[in-house]
């Protein structure tokens, strides 16, 4: 995956991004560790469900912030693309009139900008809170699976290190 990510060099010359300093490189933004690992898949998942254009600066941001690993982040972020985007927004905005106890308001989809103004102002707040609460429990779940995934991979090479040895005796 390194090998497709910009270098430091590439993102200081960028004029994009000089607003943002040395913040920018600071280093678990950019290693692979069990911390920066995990928070990224938390924070990619949380953000992926959010019904918002742009998702990826609240992403970049919640990495800065939370010092998460900035290009894995990002790419979780991909999970919601225009071809998931539809059926999980659906999946949020009934998820959201069930906490509420609301009727199905949306008797049909047509995916146009004319439609989501016209129906926005009776779907924004299911849909807002159904795409909450998925977003916490999926990238809580996201984030407690990295943290054990990484400790059974560490667990596992301990004990491939241990059967390698010679036995004494």
């Amino acid at each position: 995956m390194k090998q497709h990510l910009p270098t430091k060099e590439q993102l200081r010359n960028n004029r994009v991004l000089s607003f943002l300093g040395s913040i920018l490189f600071e280093p678990n933004l950019w290693h692979f560790n069990r911390h920066s690992v995990s928070l990224a898949v938390g924070i990619g998942l949380f953000c992926a469900f959010l019904p918002i254009p742009f998702q990826m600066l609240p992403c970049a941001l919640g990495c800065i912030w939370l010092r998460a690993n900035l290009p894995l982040a990002i790419a979780i972020v991909w999970i919601s693309n225009p071809i998931t985007m539809p059926p999980m927004f659906y999946g949020t905005y009934k998820l959201g009139t069930w906490i509420l106890g609301e009727p199905n308001r949306v008797v049909e989809i047509n995916l146009s900008w004319e439609w989501l103004s016209a129906e926005l102002g009776l779907i924004w707040q299911p849909l807002l809170l159904g795409s909450l609460v998925a977003g916490i429990i999926v990238s809580t779940a996201g984030f407690v699976v990295t943290r054990l995934y990484w400790r059974w991979l560490i667990h596992r090479r301990w004990q491939h290190r241990k059967n390698r040895r010679p036995s004494a005796g």
